[in-house]
């Protein structure tokens, strides 16, 4: 299941402060491998992450995962094909005061329609896949910078979705920490087929990426 856009326009902010930052984008994204989505601060990263992700609906084009189009679906669709579909790390983590790392996850099983009861163990798995095995019962106050952002990946990964969604994994990790979250997601894009994209500016990152490409869509030779 590939995702591909479409002469997507996309402009931000109103009046004197309105700024285009796509028009007329071209991308196409396969699944099955890591695309490494490359620029500096400012680019456009994150913006392409938002409209790729249903986030963020586009001034005009297509955003087509599989069969259907995200920018033409309702609010409502919208919002179960990011519950159902699309597994999303922000860069922030984004994560709940109130929840351990494994509630995050049991919380999102359950926004998507899962019994959280039956997927404890899953979700617990799915943690120390990311080296977080005892940190389980930590809320996110008791954890680092970088130990909460591989809570956020643990959940992003967590239901397996089509199209997988990471704004700067590597952010607040070191490089031993960042070698090993990159091999996680690559591993489990191919391993699952979904569509893995990832707005980095790390060379660690890069280095991994099955395919490198910049936020106007165009690949890089690295």
């Amino acid at each position: 299941m590939s995702l591909v856009l479409s002469d997507v326009t996309v402009t931000l902010g109103r009046g004197d402060t309105r700024t285009t930052v796509f028009a007329g984008l071209d991308a196409a994204f396969a699944p099955g491998h890591l695309t490494a989505l490359a620029g500096p601060s400012g680019s456009g990263k994150s913006t392409l992450l938002a409209v790729a992700g249903a986030l963020l609906r586009p001034d005009r084009g297509s955003v087509v995962l599989g069969d259907r189009d995200l920018a033409a679906l309702s609010d409502a669709e919208r919002a179960r094909e990011r519950r159902e579909h699309i597994g999303y790390m922000f860069q922030s983590g984004n994560l709940l005061s109130a929840l351990t790392s494994v509630e995050q996850l049991l919380a999102a099983a359950y926004i998507a329609g899962h019994k959280p009861s039956r997927l404890k163990k899953r979700a617990a798995e799915a943690l120390e896949e990311v080296g977080l095995g005892q940190r389980l019962r930590h809320r996110p106050d008791q954890l680092s910078g970088g130990e909460r952002q591989r809570v956020a990946l643990a959940r992003a990964l967590f239901l397996g979705p089509e199209l997988l969604l990471i704004d700067e994994p590597t952010a607040a990790v070191d490089r031993g920490q960042a070698a090993m979250l990159v091999e996680v997601i690559a591993e489990r894009a191919r391993a699952q087929g979904c569509v893995a994209v990832v707005a980095t500016h790390d060379p660690v990152v890069i280095a991994a990426a099955d395919e490198v490409v910049n936020p106007a869509g165009e690949r890089v030779s690295v």
